[in-house]
């Protein structure tokens, strides 16, 4: 793999972190309840998920995910319903009033952070429309795949990894604005109304885009 083919990866996969999508939505929901540090294992599984897609279209599969209608249909159902979860799931968090009249967040287990984070891009089509439409531009045929794979994982994650703590960071900063449990209700129910709004969204992936 050439510099050039390496630097132009970099640029797309920043251009791809920073925009706005679930992964965003989650770091910064997560960063604003539970802090950047509890919100990293919650940013660990969003990276999990985004290497399993990675190698799953680096193998060949989303490739064959995407030619299969029923496949690629369940797969979207799947990670549309699941983001609908999660949204509903936080619209509907209960907040508890410490003694000094506080807001207190339930935090849920590490555990729990980071699947949440790996079943949030480890079922979203439009990654692997993405990594199947890119990938093979920035693959040297004539070289061995797994080398060119990792390195493009590796630079891809490490992106990504900075990009998410960047949100949670940004939003952990607001904090001190939701103290009160009516500030944190309406927090929930915005970050909750956006992931909604996010599956529902997926309703609408064509199969058809990964060859835009």
């Amino acid at each position: 793999m050439s510099f050039a083919t390496w630097i132009t990866f970099f640029v797309a996969a920043c251009i791809i972190a920073v925009s706005p999508g679930s992964g965003a939505v989650l770091s910064m929901s997560h960063g604003l309840s539970y802090g950047v540090r509890r919100a990293s294992a919650t940013i660990f599984g969003l990276q999990t998920g985004l290497l399993l897609v990675f190698f799953i279209a680096g193998a060949g599969v989303g490739s064959l995910l995407l030619a299969s209608e029923v496949a690629f249909n369940i797969v979207k159902t799947v990670g549309a319903l699941y983001l609908i979860y999660l949204g509903l799931s936080q619209w509907r968090a209960k907040v508890s009033i410490s003694e000094q009249k506080q807001a207190e967040v339930v935090v849920p287990t590490i555990k729990k952070r980071f699947l949440t984070g790996f079943l949030t891009n480890a079922t979203n089509p439009k990654g692997i429309i993405f990594m199947v439409a890119v990938l093979p531009q920035f693959i040297t045929h004539d070289a061995p795949l797994l080398p060119q794979l990792l390195i493009l994982a590796v630079t891809m994650c490490c992106i990504d990894l900075v990009v998410m703590h960047s949100y949670a960071f940004l939003a952990s900063s607001m904090q001190r604005f939701f103290r009160d449990a009516g500030a944190v209700k309406k927090q929930n129910r915005v970050f909750g109304g956006l992931l909604m709004a996010v599956g529902a969204a997926l309703f609408f992936v064509k199969r058809g885009a990964a060859a835009a």
